[in-house]
């Protein structure tokens, strides 16, 4: 994989290129300050202020009785330094919010390459669905997927230059609530040949994709075929599309071959291994019985969450659960 291979991948590369077969999307160029404060992580957990008042948490309960129990008085020789005050961005704040009205009223959000998945646990409505620019920012500023975008995007390359692109853009991507997680699917493409489909959302058994395979995999391969294949310059690469209840395809983005994209259903030793066996022949995965979905693929929750293994968080979290447990049968009166 190259640097051009993952440049093409930006969205703000490919979307204007294939625009008419996309959802709508408005894309913004980020402020180097924006970007800064995106990836800083030494000071504390901090959101922007909104100039329009707007709050990222709104359903929360502000009590100034409690807040008091918070607050540290400071006595006369009391040295400490002040809380750093939040940053403001009042002119992308402006033109978010002028995007959102333009696309409806809610979106979702995108840096270059990725979006906020893992982080969608820490909103409101448990999704990436955006209204205000304050969520868009609570979203952006608590993913760890992001540092990808933001620090290793070109880790894989074998022609690595670049720690980072020039730029950052920030794509709103028009949200809408009928959208089906089972008619989402990752399409592999080498050597321009489309090898491979796979489910997209695998953490769930969908009966009626099983009805639907063969329609879905004529529609695909035609829509492959038609609008993609002569258009993206790279050799390999994948895409993902969503096929609405008319029976028409939509590009949701593209990824490099290989490196940080997911394979899903595949292995790509698999993907490599079905162009070299049977040309024009495309392998179309989905999740056939409950005993094949794929758990650990899930992404709407912390990266760290997902892995299971010595010193993730799960096994952090376990083993002071079980310490805790050891500590009470241990204490005086438990009749032990």
């Amino acid at each position: 994989m190259k640097e051009e291979d993952v440049n093409r991948c930006q969205i703000q590369e490919w979307y204007p290129k294939f625009k008419p077969v996309s959802i709508r999307t408005v894309i913004h160029e980020l402020p180097e300050s924006f970007v800064e404060y995106l990836d800083d992580d030494s000071g504390p957990f901090l959101l922007p202020l909104s100039i329009s008042g707007e709050d990222a948490l709104p359903n929360r309960i502000h009590n100034p009785i409690d807040e008091e129990d918070y607050q540290v008085s400071e006595g006369p020789g009391d040295e400490s330094e002040q809380p750093p005050l939040p940053p403001s961005f009042p002119e992308l704040e402006l033109n978010i919010k002028e995007s959102i009205n333009t696309l409806g009223g809610a979106v979702f959000p995108k840096l270059n390459w990725s979006a906020p998945k893992d982080s969608a646990w820490i909103s409101t409505s448990g999704t990436l669905r955006c209204t205000s620019f304050s969520e868009i920012a609570l979203l952006l500023r608590s993913s760890d997927s992001l540092v990808h975008d933001l620090c290793h995007a070109y880790d894989s390359c074998i022609d690595k230059t670049l720690s980072r692109p020039p730029s950052f853009f920030l794509a709103l991507r028009k949200w809408y609530s009928s959208f089906l997680p089972e008619m989402e699917f990752r399409c592999f493409v080498r050597g321009h040949q489309l090898v491979g489909i796979s489910q997209r959302e695998v953490t769930t058994f969908y009966p009626t994709l099983l009805e639907k395979k063969n329609d879905l995999e004529l529609l695909i391969k035609e829509f492959f075929t038609e609008n993609v294949r002569q258009k993206f310059e790279s050799e390999h690469y994948t895409f993902d599309v969503y096929v609405t209840k008319d029976g028409r395809a939509k590009i949701l983005d593209f990824n490099p071959w290989g490196a940080f994209t997911l394979p899903l259903l595949f292995t790509w030793e698999e993907l490599e291994q079905n162009l070299k066996e049977v040309e024009n022949v495309v392998d179309f995965r989905i999740v056939e019985s409950q005993c094949g979905i794929r758990p650990g693929l899930k992404t709407a929750v912390p990266q760290d969450y997902l892995d299971t293994g010595p010193g993730s968080g799960w096994d952090q979290f376990l083993r002071k659960a079980d310490r805790e447990l050891q500590q009470q049968k241990m204490a005086p009166g438990n009749g032990a």
